[in-house]
This record gives structure tokens, C-alpha cells and sequence, in this order.
């Protein structure tokens, strides 16, 4: 069985805001610009990984959610508490550095991880943390 991510989802709660970042701070690109009931949704995703999208979508995607269910998720997405992505890049400084430079909100500065990655990370203009790590070589 071989299973790979296609994938994922990043609510947003303005997409050209988000587009603006994701488009042209980070450099995907726009794959799909969808709109049905109200919503939009936008696919965006790496020319590198032409089989792998990230789905830039309204904070409660159900156009029958209740008006508190949809505040209830408006306010979870202002803390920065629906979701968070990791990219990897092979040169975290590089990446920070242009990410920080283009007004990115800095979260974490690069740091090395016990872990095993050297990483930095940041919100998006919607709240959600992004993290960008480098794996590091072995000693």
C-alpha cells in the first residue's frame, strides 16, 4: 500500500491577504480559485511539489454552520490556534531572512532542534503558525 499527502487545508480569513503571502512572500503558486455559497476557496502549492496543494479556505467551511459556530471558529483563527504547516527549505537562515524582510511576523528566529532540524517560524497574515526547517547534517 502506498499512501502520500495530497492535501492539506490552512483556514484564512481573507484571502487576498493570504495570497499575498503565500503567493508572493513565499513563492507558490496558484493552482485553483474557487468560489460556491459565499466562500472561496484558493489552491496554492509548491512548483516543486506539483503533487502535494495546500487549500487556503474559509475558517468554517460549511455553509450550514450555526452564526456561533462560525464566531466560535473567527475567534480560535485570532488566536492562531486552528493550524499549523511545516515546510522544509534547504537554507533556513536564507528563508527567514526573506520571509522577515517581505514583513512577515516573526515568531521564532532560526534555532537548532534537538530534533534534528536547524528551523524558524512565523504567522501568516491570518494568524496560523508556519514553521520552515532544514534538516541538519549528521556530525
Amino acid at each position: 500500500m502506498d499512501v502520500k499527502l495530497s492535501t492539506c487545508f490552512i483556514a484564512v480569513d481573507d484571502h487576498d491577504k493570504a495570497l499575498s503571502f503565500y503567493r508572493d512572500v513565499l513563492g507558490l503558486e496558484v493552482r485553483a480559485d474557487v468560489s460556491f455559497e459565499g466562500m472561496r476557496w484558493v489552491t496554492v502549492g509548491s512548483p516543486a511539489q506539483p503533487d502535494v496543494s495546500i487549500v487556503l479556505e474559509p475558517p468554517l467551511a460549511d455553509p450550514n454552520a450555526s452564526p456561533a459556530d462560525r464566531q466560535a471558529m473567527n475567534e480560535l483563527l485570532a488566536k492562531g490556534l486552528l493550524r499549523a504547516v511545516i515546510f522544509t527549505t534547504d537554507d533556513v537562515d536564507a528563508t527567514f531572512e526573506h520571509i522577515r524582510s517581505r514583513g512577515g511576523e516573526v515568531i521564532q528566529e532560526p534555532i537548532d532542534q534537538p530534533y534534528g532540524v536547524r528551523d524558524c517560524s512565523f504567522r501568516d497574515p491570518a494568524g496560523n503558525m508556519l514553521r520552515f526547517n532544514q534538516p541538519r547534517s549528521a556530525s
